[in-house]
């Protein structure tokens, strides 16, 4: 699951990131409220973590920006600034949450997950293929209700493909979900964690495979036929 940060104070903007990767989270960096803006709209996020006192937009006109162009994602504002005026006005302009500095880690992510759990316009809370569900805000996946457990890219890569079950999903796509946008590796990194999703999922006789398509990338399915294994 991938999260945008729009933070212009360097120490706090690596300490943030650093926390959020540390809880499976893909966490991309905007410096100023033009570029946090630009990045928001290119969509792709699963919430938008957005400081209010930034250069060139402040957080205020970048959420209404947002939600004038009727993107749903939710935006959780932090800010330094105090008072139930300020507050109002970042709930006003579109923010569905807001947290003052100084925050605890431990409050921020609770925040987060209150914020996923509800999920944008559109965006299911729990997934399901099968007898697969997979819960992003607890990033928590079970199959016929006992859990799976897995790594956070694992777990990443198998929420991109139950968010748009029995859709062929490019590996392009994939990688642009999952990993930072500042990850220079290899493609076919997806490839390795599909492979373990399969073993996984058949150790836990899933009812539901991820299916290769050629030349594009991978499907999530129910089985088509009883018995019948992942490959």
């Amino acid at each position: 699951m991938k999260l945008l940060l729009v933070e212009d104070e360097e120490r706090l903007a690596r300490s943030l990131s650093q926390g959020l990767r540390a809880e499976g989270y893909a966490v991309d960096v905007a410096r100023d409220g033009v570029s946090g803006l630009a990045h928001a709209a290119s969509g792709g996020y699963a919430a938008v973590v957005l400081d209010l006192m930034l250069p060139g937009m402040n957080g205020f006109r970048v959420c209404e920006e947002l939600r004038r162009a009727e993107n749903p994602v939710p935006v959780l504002v932090l800010t330094a600034k105090n008072g139930e005026y300020d507050e109002a006005e970042a709930l006003d302009s579109g923010a569905d949450d807001f947290l003052s500095k100084p925050f605890s880690h431990v409050v921020l992510t609770a925040r987060l997950r209150a914020l996923l759990r509800r999920g944008g316009a559109g965006r299911p809370a729990v997934l399901e293929v099968g007898d697969l569900r997979v819960d992003p805000a607890a990033r928590r996946c079970t199959v016929a209700g006992e859990q799976v457990r897995l790594t956070a890219k694992e777990f990443g890569v198998l929420e991109c493909l139950a968010r748009r079950p029995d859709q062929a999903v490019p590996k392009g796509e994939i990688l642009d979900a999952v990993w930072d946008s500042a990850f220079r590796g290899d493609l076919n990194i997806v490839e390795v964690y599909v492979s373990a999703l399969r073993r996984k999922l058949a150790r836990a006789a899933a009812r539901c495979e991820i299916e290769t398509v050629r030349g594009v990338g991978y499907r999530l399915v129910p089985l088509r036929r009883p018995g019948r294994l992942a490959h």
